[in-house]
């Protein structure tokens, strides 16, 4: 039968061997949702997994009968995106813990506990946690716990739906503006039923490669798991599976077998076929950074602290009072000048005018008289900068206005020095590029703002055949797939590691500031006025 694959046609020989070893979905059917059923006048539309926007889960209602059906078809893995939470309708009593009914049970992972497989469970109360274990064996009803999460849909599509079920979600935030060429209509916030279509992956003996196979392929099929020795194919590991296994299993040889896409290094020099040397796996700190931009194109960067490149600092902007008394620090005053005017309600308060500088002092509350009566109100002390002295004054909490930082310090800073000293988020511009970095990306933006340091997953590799200098990899934002080779690391220690500034997109963004945060809230506003 012949197929295509990637443009080419290839095909599958009448009795040749293939060792399936995943289902991956390929894309998603969505239909518009009522009622969690599919709307009458919905067309079905296409989507694919890079399709923008993010995503609430709806929690499914039809309910899992036991921990081994759990298991078959939902994934669990080794980061917070893999743990799904569900809830039992009845009391589990174990040796020694009862999980109540409706309690919420999360799962952490699956292995073999005295020779039977069960789940490595989570419960919190009184923000403590209690862990446990679940046989697979164990019946009940279980339902899906309501999720507060977003995500992407190409998350959803890896993580999210179930085997053998489709998925409801509600459009959380579309990312990008809406334009005419995009499946859904204009201004659509509601419910979406999405189908999964796979696709197989396989290997065959008769190449290295991985092969992807559509699920609807007019193919008849046999299975002969019984009676063949699959060990004789290769074993594809992700990186995720290599980053599992045991400290001491470092240093490996592995040949690539499928390669990440992208232009930047190291990335375009892990094509097919290459064989590297994988010498640590570790976390590793990273700076979040976005461009001070106001468009939408706005670009987001990783940067390791290694950057060997320096930073000047960029005045910030403050839309509130609030944001001032947020911003503050015992290092040095911070001198603000106001660029909207602000008419107090209260005489005991200070007016602001446009052009007006002041020195941030701190919080404290102030009476007031409000409609005849007097009320304790928080306010920001501040001193108000003249010609040739200071005034004291006091700005009402809730006042939105809008300061701008006014910049004293010339200093230039390496980003570990920022991280130490200062508070983030904070804006700078690169002053010397690292010149280390064959193409420094930060040093042709305009500005930056350091949004949150953050800790990932990295994989330290190197060229096989020319080890002269190694890189790291993130574990989790690269798809590729490995097999190891049974061959001696020629030398142990691994070169110099170069510095790699990681440009993600704007979903990769959400989900890196999710993962830090737990979820997007936005950051909490200044007091409402009196009432």
């Amino acid at each position: 039968s012949a197929y295509e694959m990637f443009g080419y046609e290839c095909s599958l020989s009448t009795e040749e061997v293939i060792k399936v070893i995943s289902f991956k979905i390929n894309k998603l059917i969505a239909s518009i949702c009522e009622n969690n059923e599919v709307s009458q006048f919905s067309a079905k539309v296409e989507l694919p997994l890079n399709f923008p926007g993010l995503y609430k889960v709806v929690a499914d209602k039809t309910p899992y009968v036991s921990i081994e059906e759990i298991v078959r078809k939902v994934s669990i893995g080794p980061t917070r995106i893999g743990h799904p939470c569900f809830y039992s309708t009845r009391d589990i009593k174990l040796a020694n813990l009862t999980i109540k009914h409706d309690e919420k049970i999360t799962f952490n992972s699956v292995e073999e506990v005295h020779g039977t497989m069960a789940v490595n469970c989570v419960v919190v109360r009184n923000n403590q946690s209690h862990s446990f274990t679940l046989p697979l064996s164990q019946e009940g009803e279980f339902y899906e716990c309501e999720d507060d999460q977003i995500y992407t849909l190409k998350e959803i599509a890896e993580w999210k739906i179930p085997k053998c079920r489709n998925r409801i979600v509600k459009l959380s935030n579309t990312l990008h503006m809406w334009d005419s060429s995009s499946p859904l209509p204009e201004n659509f916030d509601g419910c979406l039923i999405l189908m999964p279509v796979y696709k197989v992956q396989a290997i065959m003996k008769s190449r290295k490669d991985i092969i992807h196979i559509r699920s609807d392929l007019d193919v008849e099929v046999k299975d002969v798991t019984d009676c063949y020795d699959s060990s004789s194919f290769l074993q594809p590991l992700s990186l995720e599976d290599i980053f599992e296994r045991t400290s001491k299993e470092f240093p490996m040889v592995a040949e690539i077998l499928e390669g990440p896409s992208g232009s930047q290094k190291p990335y375009n020099l892990l094509s097919t076929g290459k064989e590297i040397v994988i010498y640590q796996k570790y976390q590793a700190a990273r700076v979040l950074a976005s461009e001070m931009r106001s468009d939408f194109s706005k670009r987001h960067y990783l940067i390791p602290m290694s950057y060997k490149g320096k930073f000047k600092r960029r005045p910030r902007e403050f839309p509130t009072a609030y944001d001032l008394e947020i911003a503050k620090s015992e290092k040095e005053h911070l001198h603000v000048v106001a660029t909207k005017a602000f008419t107090s309600p209260h005489k005991e308060l200070f007016s602001v005018s446009v052009g007006d500088q002041f020195l941030v002092q701190q919080c404290q509350t102030s009476e007031v008289l409000y409609e005849g009566r007097k009320k304790l109100i928080d306010v920001l002390a501040c001193e108000q900068i003249l010609s040739d002295s200071y005034k004291k004054v006091l700005l009402p909490m809730y006042m939105e206005g809008g300061f701008v930082e006014v910049i004293h310090d010339k200093k230039q800073y390496h980003l570990s020095e920022i991280c130490k000293e200062f508070h983030l988020p904070f804006n700078v511009k690169v002053s010397v590029r690292d010149l280390s970095i064959e193409k420094d990306v930060l040093a042709a933006t305009p500005g930056l703002q350091f949004e949150e340091e953050i800790t990932d997953s990295y994989l330290l590799i190197s060229s096989a055949s020319s080890p002269v200098e190694s890189w790291e990899i993130p574990v989790y934002r690269l798809n590729m797939l490995v097999h190891l080779l049974s061959k001696d690391v020629q030398t142990v220690v691994p070169p110099e590691t170069r510095t790699t500034v990681e440009e993600v997109s704007e979903e990769e963004y959400y989900m890196l500031r999710r993962y830090e945060n737990l979820t997007l809230h936005p950051p909490p506003r200044p007091p409402k006025k009196p009432t």
